[in-house]
């Protein structure tokens, strides 16, 4: 009878895990369970080693730690890559082109073929056509023209510029969005780790304690790379950056963004106050494309502006109005930022200094060789054209979104795979699940039936008459 017992009780163990799995199968993050079942210790007897039967010892999680492992770095490289694109993607709307000739805005088809569209590269155009016709026809009309496409082009040159500053500031809000998440991730791990050492120190199990835990450790390691270890009693250590965050059950350090100087939001330990040099994730990819892709941009149109506001003043600055006139410069400023046209120049298109005489009438020359600068390869742009540095400009751009694009796509596509293996291990497979139901259901039965065929003999033993 006990023996039977005992069996009764081990098959409803196995019906019990059975639909846990069944419950779970479209739970994510679920690992599988099995009920281990082992044969009872035997009794000698005068016949020799009676069994005893089958006792559940223990119910064991499917897991892969090597594809948990994979898994969680791939997650870190993904974000990594997924934040670049984003971030490039915001550079490029900032700069109001498209990065591929068919014009189409989708970053997936982002490519080196020129911009198009109605950003800076149409201004600049506009802005030495204007002065080409003046060059042509130093009517009132076509003088007002070119202050007014000089004003145009000015007020792209402030816009591109203040975009930038707001799509540096987005990603400097971005990341410290990202620490917060990871701060508070940190938190539910070390906690986690605490509770599964409280289930499992009396020998019971806490696999989806152990579930939960993994799920926060792949959306951490999307942040930031993680290294981790195996703690006592259960619990996971993580190290960021050579610094431990988590021991055991609690939190050994946070994190927090500082101010390098000049608005650079960059990351280290908030006890601590160690600076961290990350390697992957979300965090890192969003500083790495600010300092990188974007602050060259922001460079390089800086250097374009000024040196278009050097080399027009330079001309414009020596020559005379219709009239003789002199001492109005052209542009004011000096980068993209506070570029402008000189006040008096917009309020009085006369004033326009594009003669190379004060006595010679109807002298364009100056115009002309404003006009002339758009074929000119400067100095200071590397010996390109105005046209053409900026073009290089937007054309790495495109090659640095595309390459992230790529990058992104390649990596949810190794993602996709990890995740697929690790679910033929540890997921849940319906048609088996139901085959093991049957199995467990069968054992009861058939283990009830001992106990109906002990108690018909106990009960025809106990009607026996002497």
């Amino acid at each position: 009878m006990n023996l039977a017992a005992r069996s009764l009780q081990t098959q409803m163990a196995g019906v019990e895990v059975t639909g846990q799995n069944i419950a779970n199968v479209n739970t994510a993050g679920y690992s599988r369970q099995r009920v281990q079942i082992s044969a009872g210790p035997d009794l000698l007897t005068g016949i020799g080693p009676e069994g005893t039967g089958a006792n559940a010892t223990s119910i064991q999680q499917i897991v892969s730690n090597l594809l948990n492992s994979q898994i969680q770095s791939q997650a870190g490289t993904s974000g990594y890559w997924n934040s670049q694109s984003a971030a490039l993607q915001s550079a490029q709307d900032a700069l109001g082109e498209f990065l591929n000739g068919s014009g189409a805005t989708s970053s997936t088809t982002a490519s080196t073929t020129g911009p198009t569209g109605s950003g800076l590269s149409t201004k600049l155009n506009d802005f030495f056509t204007a002065f080409s016709a003046l060059a042509s026809s130093p009517s009132d009309s076509n003088k007002q023209a070119a202050i007014n496409a000089a004003k145009t082009l000015a007020t792209a040159f402030n816009n591109v510029s203040s975009q930038f500053g707001s799509v540096r500031t987005g990603l400097n809000t971005s990341l410290s969005d990202d620490v917060n998440s990871a701060n508070k991730l940190l938190t539910e791990i070390a906690d986690l780790n605490k509770q599964i050492s409280s289930a499992e120190f009396g020998g019971g199990n806490a696999n989806n304690l152990r579930d939960e835990r993994e799920q926060d450790l792949e959306n951490l390691s999307q942040f930031t790379s993680i290294t981790t270890s195996t703690g006592t009693n259960g619990a996971v250590n993580i190290t960021v950056g050579g610094q431990t965050l988590v021991s055991g059950n609690s939190v050994s350090d946070t994190l927090q963004t500082y101010d390098a100087g000049g608005g650079q939001m960059l990351l280290r330990t908030t006890s601590g106050g160690v600076n961290l040099t990350l390697t992957g994730g979300s965090m890192q990819g969003t500083i790495d494309a600010r300092d990188g892709e974007l602050a060259t941009m922001q460079n390089s149109i800086n250097t374009l502006a000024g040196t278009l506001i050097t080399k027009v003043n330079t001309i414009h600055d020596g020559g005379y109005t219709s009239t003789g006139g002199t001492g109005n410069t052209f542009f004011t400023g000096t980068d993209a930022a506070n570029i402008g046209v000189n006040a008096a120049l917009k309020n009085n298109a006369s004033l326009l200094q594009i003669s190379s005489s004060a006595t010679l009438s109807g002298d364009t020359s100056l115009a002309s060789q404003i006009s002339q600068l758009s074929m000119a390869a400067q100095a200071g742009l590397g010996n390109q054209t105005f046209t053409g540095s900026y073009n290089s400009t937007v054309a790495g751009l495109g090659d640095a979104l595309s390459n992230a694009d790529t990058q992104a796509t390649n990596q949810a596509a190794v993602a996709n795979m990890l995740t697929t293996q690790r679910g033929s291990v540890s997921g849940v497979n319906i048609d088996e699940e139901m085959t093991n139901m049957i199995l467990f259901q069968r054992a009861y039965q058939a283990s009830a039936q001992v106990v109906t065929t002990v108690n018909t003999l106990l009960g025809d033993t106990l009607a026996m008459k002497v």
